[in-house]
Formats: C-alpha cells, sequence, structure tokens
C-alpha cells in the first residue's frame, strides 16, 4: 500500500527528458516523520518520488512524472540534470545501521514496478554518492548492492579485472570528476564496502572489473 504524502518541492522535468534512472538516496535521519517533514518543507527545497520507512512503509510525495529534488548538483556518464531524468527513493536510515528486511523488500517491489514502467535498467540505478561523490555518501557502505543485482534491479559484477589506472576505470563507469580521495570513497561505498586505507591493488582490479560490466553502447 502507498500512502501519498505530497511534497509542494517539484516542477517539471527539463528540456523533455524522461525519468531513465533510479537514485537511491537515506534520509540521514531515524525518525521517519522528521525526514517527511523535512522533504515536505518548501523551505527545505529537497523533495523525493518515494520514501520507504524501516518498517516497509512507501510513501509517495511527488508523481513520477515530476521532477523531485533529490539529487542536486552532479553528474552521471556524461549527463547533468539528474533530477530531470531520474526518480529519487529515500530509505528513512542515518547510514549508521543495516537497512531492515521489510524495508529492502518494499524497496526491490517498488524498484520492479518503476523499472518496468520507464524502461530503467540496472546500470543505470545508482547511489547519490555515485552522482555527487563529493557532496554525499548515501546510501552508504550498509546498503545491499550485491542484493539488489541478484534481482536483477541493479549491477554488482563478481570478482577482480587486470590491474588498470583506477580514474580510467572510474570514468567507464561514469564517476564525475571530483577530487581522487572522493572518487574512490564512492567507489567502495557502492562496489568495494570492504576497502579501506589508500587506493590499493585491489582497487584497481576491482574497478576494472566493474567498468567492464558498465560498457555503454
Amino acid at each position: 500500500m502507498i500512502r501519498d504524502r505530497a511534497s509542494p518541492n517539484f516542477g517539471p522535468r527539463r528540456d523533455g527528458l524522461r525519468p531513465h534512472m533510479l537514485v537511491l538516496h537515506y534520509t540521514g535521519m531515524r525518525d521517519t516523520e522528521a525526514a517527511l517533514d523535512r522533504l515536505c518543507d518548501p523551505s527545505a527545497q529537497v523533495s523525493a518520488h518515494y520514501v520507504i520507512c524501516p518498517r516497509g512503509r512507501l510513501w509517495q510525495l511527488v508523481p513520477e512524472e515530476a521532477r523531485a529534488w533529490h539529487a542536486g548538483a552532479g553528474g552521471w556518464a556524461g549527463r547533468s540534470d539528474i533530477n530531470s531524468r531520474s526518480i529519487g527513493i529515500e530509505l528513512v536510515n542515518t547510514g549508521a545501521q543495516p537497512f531492515p528486511e521489510p524495508q529492502m523488500q518494499v524497496l526491490e517491489r517498488l524498484m520492479r514496478d518503476v523499472m518496468a514502467r520507464h524502461q530503467i535498467v540496472p546500470r543505470d540505478v545508482i547511489a547519490h554518492s555515485d552522482m555527487a561523490p563529493e557532496r554525499k555518501e548515501d546510501p552508504g557502505p550498509r546498503f545491499d548492492w550485491r542484493r539488489l543485482a541478484r534481482a536483477g534491479l541493479a549491477l554488482w559484477p563478481e570478482g577482480m579485472g587486470a590491474e588498470r589506472p583506477l580514474a580510467e576505470s572510474l570514468d567507464a563507469i561514469g564517476y564525475p570528476s571530483a577530487c581522487a580521495k572522493k572518487r574512490l570513497q564512492a567507489f567502495r561505498f557502492r562496489f568495494y564496502p570492504w576497502g579501506t586505507g589508500a587506493e590499493s591493488k585491489a582497487d584497481r582490479c576491482r574497478a576494472t572489473a566493474v567498468a567492464a560490466a558498465f560498457i555503454r553502447d
């Protein structure tokens, strides 16, 4: 069951763009009502299409045909204005705890529906931190991307590739320009959450394997 909680924070998608991406977020807030209040507060100037609480309750704040204000500045695969190109889903979570099973089950069902409606492919399901590595960390290293991939809802290449320059691989995957440290962090959050410390051979080999899966037509 989808609950309606209309947010005033949206507008038309620009330049005739339609959603062909999904961006996943966490709210950074433990309290669901506080998160909904913020996403519906005109002074906050933020919103999302959907919000899912830890117990699996689902709210729709913005119609899918409209441009919600969830992504902000950044880019992916050489594209900007991600808000006009995407559907935004917020998960109520501070980033410091696991994502509960009821929340993940509802997320998977919602993603299947949204992706089918808009013909969104798993390659175009990204983290907020992917498209804005210098500003954002959500949904963070505790989010289970491998689970989504096993359900056919995201990409999670297994294994390692040949050692190649990390920057080249991150460019091929789609990461925007940012400082090397932040790009490495965003990559690890998404594809190598057990990586720590300075850039390593393991990071480079993992990124090569991921880049091969993101080759675009």
